[in-house]
């Protein structure tokens, strides 16, 4: 697997909707910020999940977990550093970690997904030409 593409990280701002009425990252949102880690991951590969989704193949999470270390704030600049764990089968599994601007550690989580065949409803092996992108 490529060492340049199993990680990537990525930046953003917390909207003051994320938050409670103390200025609080509402812990649900970090489930939502893992997702567009991933999200940002496969941009990076040269994917996209609309267009798995045109291939007929979808990703549910099947296992979450996250461990919340310090409180994000409103407007807080953000980091999602996302990393594939292994090579993905009919699973694919990720780390991550969210840092803040003086790189404190807020959270840390790990997501498995699975592929699913969207015709037959069904699990299915990782497609080949995201194989092969790991490969390069």
């Amino acid at each position: 697997m490529s060492k340049t593409s199993n990680s990537h990280e990525f930046q953003f701002r917390v909207r003051y909707g994320e938050t409670d009425q103390m200025g609080v990252v509402y812990h649900g949102n970090y489930a939502q910020y893992f997702e567009m880690g991933r999200t940002e991951w496969l941009r990076k590969m040269g994917f996209s999940y609309k267009q798995m989704e045109d291939d007929g193949i979808m990703l549910p999470v099947i296992s979450l977990l996250i461990n919340y270390k310090k409180s994000a704030r409103y407007d807080d600049l953000l980091k999602v550093k996302t990393k594939l764990v292994k090579k993905p089968t009919a699973k694919i599994e990720f780390d991550y970690e969210i840092v803040n601007e003086n790189d404190e550690i807020l959270a840390t989580g790990n997501s498995v997904l699975v592929f699913m065949d969207m015709n037959r409803n069904r699990p299915t092996r990782c497609p080949d030409y995201i194989l092969d992108q790991l490969q390069n």
